[in-house]
């Protein structure tokens, strides 16, 4: 097998025997059932070759459209966009979604496949807004399946082992500003007494630390009502609020990061950490993720 990229952040190189990039579904149908071994590929936010095959096949190259229905309020989205994309052309319209990841680079079918998550006590994860979607399965065929059908969760959260998918229809609801601050150092025996207070505190609660004396930073996202801004708070379970912007790696600018410091902007600008247009690797990280229950995240 050959290399045929690296992933977002440049330091894991992707193989496979041959990349493919239709440019039309007819194409894509032909390729998927054609190749007996295929992944799909997505954005790349990969830190293994799990993603590895015989063969790749990517969306990068075909249409992605958005369909927007307002009586069902619903957006019906390639499965190639990016969320970012889809984040500021939905705000165009006035329509939001009820959550993102960190990094709006990511392909919407990629992130809702592998249940990627945002933050917030009372929003789901992407997966949770997939209304319906659409998929070619290994035989060539195009399958959809909505909310309500059997399996559907499965479905949705599939891993890309049922198919490709192609189309993804998504909830929306009416546009919303936010702000955002973020506090420095919050003691860890306040983190373990308080949690759920602390993960509950606002729309969007994120935990950045290296392990050390204090929890480096905590990330607080709030809606703000247009008409009856709430003033900035100065602390927060302890800690001071932070007096310019911050990056998550404290040693690396936040150029790349969206605006904080509480002012207020649209969800799209406000919910990733990081800017479309940014690249917000460093070169030398190494990701994983572990899900465990919220009743044990308290030692």
């Amino acid at each position: 097998m050959a290399t045929i990229g690296t992933n977002w952040a440049g330091n894991h190189a992707y193989r496979a025997a041959r990349l493919h990039q239709p440019t039309s579904m007819d194409e894509l149908r032909s390729i998927i059932a054609a190749t007996p071994k295929l992944h799909a590929l997505g954005s790349r936010h990969c830190f293994n070759d799990i993603a590895d095959s015989a063969e790749l096949v990517s969306l990068d190259r075909l249409d992605q459209p958005i369909e927007i229905d307002r009586t069902a309020c619903t957006a019906t989205v390639g499965g190639g966009m990016r969320y970012g994309n889809l984040a500021q052309a939905l705000e165009r319209d006035g329509l939001a979604l009820h959550n993102m990841a960190s990094l709006p680079h990511i392909s919407v079918a990629g992130a809702v496949a592998t249940a990627t998550h945002g933050s917030g006590d009372t929003s789901g994860n992407l997966a949770t807004a997939v209304a319906a979607l659409e998929l070619v399965t290994s035989d060539g065929e195009v399958v959809t399946v909505s909310r309500g059908d059997d399996d559907f969760a499965g479905m949705v959260v599939s891993l890309g082992a049922l198919g490709v998918i192609t189309c993804v229809t998504l909830d929306v609801q009416p546009t919303y500003q936010m702000r955002q601050q973020i506090f420095e150092h919050l003691d860890w025996e306040i983190l373990f007494e308080r949690f759920d207070d602390v993960m509950s505190a606002a729309d969007s609660v994120s935990l950045f630390t290296d392990y050390g004396d204090t929890v480096d930073q905590v990330w607080v996202k709030s809606r703000v009502d247009p008409d009856h801004p709430a003033s900035l708070a100065d602390s927060f379970m302890g800690t001071a609020a932070a007096s310019g912007p911050l990056h998550p790696v404290r040693r690396l600018s936040a150029e790349g990061c969206t605006e904080q410091l509480g002012v207020p902007g649209t969800w799209a600008d406000r919910l990733p950490h990081f800017r479309m247009e940014s690249v917000p690797a460093s070169g030398d990280e190494i990701q994983a993720e572990y899900m465990i229950p919220r009743h044990v995240a308290v030692p």
